[in-house]
C-alpha cells in the first residue's frame, strides 16, 4: 500500500498539538508539530505509539517505514529531505529506544 493508503487507516489526530519524542534521560529529541507538511508524519507516529504502547524501538521505527512506504527511497536517496523518516532509519540502525508522547489540543 502506499502512504496515502495507510494514513487513510490510522486513527484520527484532529484532538493533537502535536507530538514529543523523548529520549532515555527525559528530553525532546523531536518534536513533529499539528502543522501543514507534517500532518501525515503526525498521524503516523501517533499510529506507532497507539500500536506500541507509546515506545519507538526498531520493531516500531521498522513498522513505520513499512507504513511510509514509497516515500522511504526519497528519504535514504536525500538525507534530510524527510527528518521524521531519518529519525525511524537512526533508531534502526542504532538500535534506539525513544518514548512517543502526543501532545492534545
Amino acid at each position: 500500500m502506499s502512504f496515502k493508503e495507510n494514513l487513510d487507516k490510522m486513527p484520527d489526530i484532529a484532538h493533537l498539538s502535536g507530538l514529543d519524542i523523548i529520549d532515555s534521560e527525559g528530553r525532546v529529541a523531536h518534536h513533529i508539530p499539528a502543522a501543514e507538511g507534517k500532518l501525515g508524519s503526525l498521524k503516523l507516529y501517533h499510529a506507532l505509539a497507539q500500536e506500541f504502547g507509546n515506545m519507538l524501538n526498531r520493531y516500531a521505527a521498522e513498522q513505520g517505514l513499512a507504513w511510509f512506504a514509497e516515500i522511504v527511497d526519497d528519504a535514504k536517496a536525500h538525507p534530510g529531505k524527510h527528518p521524521n523518516i531519518d529519525l525511524l532509519l537512526k533508531v534502526q540502525d542504532e538500535d534506539l529506544v525513544y518514548t512517543l508522547k502526543p501532545l492534545a489540543k
